[in-house]
């Protein structure tokens, strides 16, 4: 509120509720409790997610939080082209954003990112790969996942489309529902639990604005209904959700 711009770096999403406060009770009211007089342009990096057997205090997906607080943007970029774009975008945008990074990707995910400068707008998703048989609704590390799932499909005659978000507040109503509109089939896919997150949401609003363009009901892929990420190997790969198990649920979906 002062005139600068922090950027904030926290470790976890695990290590943010000291801080939730400040960033849903706090950040995220200045500009409307000031009638716009006054605005918090801050950025709060943070690594999220599995499976990197960070057990229960390093593993959590955390953005469902955020996503419920009006005020704030949640990013969630899963390629280094969008997180720097995006980074770009949120560092010069005027309100407070929450930009997440799934650690998972850091070391798996690569590709050749320009020197020059440049913006991926917050609040616009992409479609990573074009399909006519259903659309998989997605962002993260899941992406990816989705992405390999696909092809498996690919391969049995199916062309899957896979939406991936990159911010899930503001979510890309349009992109989501063309695409939906093109396939008439939706699978939404991510890590974190089921209840209450960003797939909820999604499935909501697709149910309200594009259920004359649905031939199968909306399916969801998520992580399970446990209070944190396991640490035991066994328990972690049943927690993830992967392309095994988004690939099943593509065909569960097709089948109708």
């Amino acid at each position: 509120m002062d005139g600068r711009r922090p950027i904030a770096e926290i470790q976890f999403a695990d290590f943010m509720w000291p801080a939730i406060n400040q960033l849903v009770g706090e950040a995220a009211r200045v500009r409307y409790g000031t009638k716009g007089k006054l605005n918090a342009p801050m950025v709060v990096r943070c690594s999220y997610g599995g499976p990197v057997r960070g057990g229960l205090y390093h593993s959590q997906s955390v953005e469902a939080i955020f996503v419920h607080t009006p005020g704030l943007k949640v990013v969630t970029p899963s390629t280094p082209y969008d997180a720097k774009g995006l980074l770009t975008a949120a560092i010069r945008d005027d309100d407070p954003v929450i930009f997440l990074e799934h650690k998972r990707t850091y070391r798996s995910v690569h590709e050749d990112v320009p020197d020059d400068d440049y913006v991926v707008p917050i609040g616009s998703a992409d479609i990573k790969l074009r399909g006519a048989h259903a659309t998989i609704v997605t962002y993260g590390l899941t992406v990816h996942y989705s992405l390999q799932a696909a092809e498996v499909l690919a391969g049995e005659g199916f062309d899957v489309e896979v939406v991936d978000l990159r911010t899930v507040r503001p979510i890309d109503r349009e992109t989501v529902l063309e695409s939906v509109a093109r396939t008439s089939r939706v699978l939404i896919v991510h890590e974190d639990n089921r209840t209450g997150g960003v797939g909820a949401e999604v499935s909501a609003m697709i149910a309200e604005e594009g259920f004359g363009s649905l031939d199968a009901p909306i399916m969801r892929c998520a992580g399970l209904e446990v209070p944190a990420m396991p640490f035991a190997p066994t328990l972690e790969a049943a927690f993830m959700p992967t392309a095994e198990k988004i690939g099943a649920k593509l065909r569960e979906l097709l089948a109708y």
